[in-house]
C-alpha cells in the first residue's frame, strides 16, 4: 500500500466532479486498513472513506486521508433448510453481489438490483427500493472502531435503521468504518415482492404470471434502466433527495389545493415522493449551466456536461430545495453527503 499526495478524485465520484485529496490510500485487507487510520491518526488528518463514489458530492478539495476501500471476498454458511448466511466484504461491488445471490438462488435482495455502490455502505443509508430495505435481511456487521482500531460486530437492533438512516449517520458517525456485511436470505420458499413501483407492469410486459427472483431482479433492471441514467455515461448520484414524509393533517390540505399530488400514508403521516413534488415544481429535464435534472426522473440530478463543479450541483439542488418549499411548503432533504 501507497499513500499518495494530491490525487485527483473526479474518477472516484459517479458525479464525476473534479476535486483533490491531499493524501489518498487503496486498502486491501484489514492490515493496511489499520495502517492508513493509524497514518491519518498520528498526523491529525481528517479521514473520509470510499467506497464507489456513488452517494456523495465533493464541493470541494479535501484536506485530509481518502481511503478508498477495496476489501473483498463473499463466503456462506447454510442456516437450515430454507435459509443461508452470506458475508460480503466492504469492498464488493453492491450489483453484482446481488447478482451472486441470485446465482446461487438466494431470495431476498432481487429488488435491491442495479442500486450503485458497494456493500461497505449500504447500511449506513440502509439502502431501499421497491419495497425493500437491506434492514429487511441485515443480520450484522463487522466494523473497525476508529478509536480502539478494534474489530466490532454490530446487530440489527445496534443499527437502529429508519428510512435512509442508521446509527452510523447518527450517534456512531465518524466512529467506524464497515469491513463487512452479512445477510440472511432464503434458499426455497422465496418471498416474492411485486406490488411496489412497476414491477408487476413491467412482469406483464416480459410475459411473466409466476416469476422467480430472478425474473423479479430482471424486471427492476429494465425500469431502473428505462429511467436512470448510467454513471457511466452522465455524471449522476441516484436520487438526489429523500422522499419527505409529512403530517397527514398537512397532506390533506395540500391535497385540497393540489388534488393530483401523490402520497403514501403510514399511521398519522404521509410520505410524499420527491420526484413528484421535483416535477410539478418544473424541474424536470431543466437545465441551468452544467447541470440539470434528469428527462426521465426529476430526483435525479446529473452533470449534464461532464463538466460541473460540485458547486454548481450543490446551489442547483438548493434552487429545487427552495422552488419545492416555496410551492408546497416542504423542505426536501438531500439524500447525497455533500463534501
Amino acid at each position: 500500500m501507497k499513500i499518495q499526495e494530491n490525487i485527483s478524485l473526479k474518477n472516484y465520484n459517479t458525479f464525476g466532479v473534479e476535486a483533490k485529496a491531499h493524501y489518498f490510500a487503496e486498502v486491501h485487507d484489514l492490515h493496511e486498513l489499520k495502517y492508513a487510520t493509524k497514518f491519518a491518526k498520528i498526523n491529525h488528518f481528517k479521514i473520509l472513506f470510499l467506497g464507489g463514489g456513488s452517494n456523495l458530492l465533493f464541493t470541494q478539495d479535501f484536506d485530509g486521508l481518502v481511503i478508498k476501500l477495496n476489501l473483498k471476498g463473499i463466503s456462506e454458511e447454510i442456516l437450515d433448510e430454507n435459509h443461508v448466511l452470506v458475508s460480503a466484504k466492504a469492498g464488493e461491488n453492491w450489483h453484482e453481489f446481488v447478482l451472486f445471490t441470485l446465482s446461487k438462488n438466494y431470495g431476498g435482495l432481487e429488488n435491491l438490483s442495479l442500486i450503485p455502490g458497494n456493500v461497505g455502505t449500504c447500511p449506513i443509508q440502509n439502502i431501499g427500493a421497491y419495497g425493500t430495505e437491506i434492514k429487511d435481511h441485515f443480520v450484522s456487521c463487522k466494523a473497525l472502531n476508529l478509536e480502539t482500531s478494534e474489530i466490532e460486530e454490530l446487530s440489527l437492533e445496534d443499527c437502529k435503521f429508519g428510512y435512509r438512516d442508521s446509527i452510523f449517520k447518527t450517534s456512531a458517525k465518524g466512529k467506524y468504518v464497515i469491513v463487512e456485511v452479512t445477510f440472511k436470505l432464503t434458499t426455497q420458499n422465496h418471498h416474492i415482492k411485486t406490488e411496489y413501483g412497476a414491477i408487476s407492469t413491467e412482469l406483464k410486459n416480459l410475459g411473466i404470471e409466476n416469476p422467480t427472483i430472478q425474473e423479479v431482479s430482471k424486471a427492476v433492471i429494465n425500469i431502473r434502466q428505462s429511467k436512470l441514467p448510467n454513471p457511466a455515461e452522465i455524471g449522476n448520484a441516484g436520487s438526489f433527495f429523500k422522499n419527505p414524509s409529512i403530517p397527514l393533517a398537512q397532506f390533506e390540505n395540500l391535497k385540497e389545493k393540489f388534488s393530483e399530488i401523490q402520497g403514501y400514508a403510514n399511521g398519522d403521516w404521509v410520505k410524499v415522493p420527491a420526484g413528484w413534488l421535483i416535477e410539478n415544481a418544473g424541474w424536470k429535464g431543466k437545465q441551468i449551466g452544467n447541470v440539470a435534472s434528469h428527462k426521465l426522473q426529476a430526483l435525479v440530478i446529473i452533470n449534464a456536461t461532464g463538466n460541473a463543479s460540485g458547486k454548481e450541483i450543490y446551489d442547483f439542488s438548493t434552487q429545487i430545495i427552495d422552488s419545492v418549499k416555496e410551492k408546497y411548503g416542504i423542505e426536501l432533504e438531500r439524500e447525497v453527503n455533500i463534501l
